[in-house]
């Protein structure tokens, strides 16, 4: 049967938070499909938040949006895509949000598209103040996935930097778990953090 990929395991620990009718964000909407995954399990009466710096993104991601509202498979939630750094999100999404986001995604990274500049890659040092921003908008029992890409340059800085952050949150505040393949050093990988519920602090 083999393993879920680090995508599917991304996927599996988010719908068992997000609920019909709750908030999402995707931090890194790349070709949208995290998006569409969100839009999908947060409904019509819930809301998600897109954020990426490359309007490539943003496109490939508003045509993937269209053509599943047009194939009708499933009722979307609204959906806001931004032209702007994840790092910005904490000021970008309404104020009544914070604290009561129940997922954001993060597929770190280059675009994932074939005319795309690979050397457009995430950050450690903008990926890191948005994972500060994620946590505080999550409600309780939320959950930030990561999926982290350390093969390609740059990437293992940002996978040591992602890491180091989540190992380092006390465990009063949150608790962290890796799903990766241990004999290829170079796979990507899913960091996950889940905010405790109140009556864990």
């Amino acid at each position: 049967m083999g393993f879920m990929s680090v995508l599917s395991f991304a996927h599996k620990l988010t719908e068992g938070r997000l609920q019909p009718g709750g908030r999402a964000i995707d931090a890194t909407v790349g070709t949208g499909a995290d998006t569409l995954f969100l839009a999908k399990a947060a409904g019509p009466r819930g809301g998600v938040y897109g954020f990426d710096i490359q309007p490539a993104a943003l496109a490939l991601a508003e045509e993937r949006l269209r053509l599943a509202r047009e194939e009708a498979r499933a009722a979307l939630s609204p959906v806001t895509l931004l032209l702007q750094s994840h790092a910005a999100m904490a000021e970008a999404v309404p104020p009544d949000w914070r604290g009561t986001v129940s997922a954001v995604m993060f597929n770190l990274g280059y675009l994932p598209s074939g005319d795309a500049d690979k050397t457009i890659i995430t950050e450690p040092s903008s990926t890191l103040a948005a994972l500060e921003a994620a946590l505080a908008l999550l409600r309780p029992g939320g959950i930030i996935t990561a999926v982290l890409y350390p093969g390609h340059e740059g990437g293992d800085r940002e996978a040591a930097a992602v890491e180091a952050w989540a190992a380092g949150l006390p465990s009063r505040q949150a608790q962290a778990i890796v799903y990766r393949q241990l004999q290829r050093a170079s796979a990507p990988y899913t960091l996950a953090v889940e905010k405790k519920k109140e009556a864990d602090l």
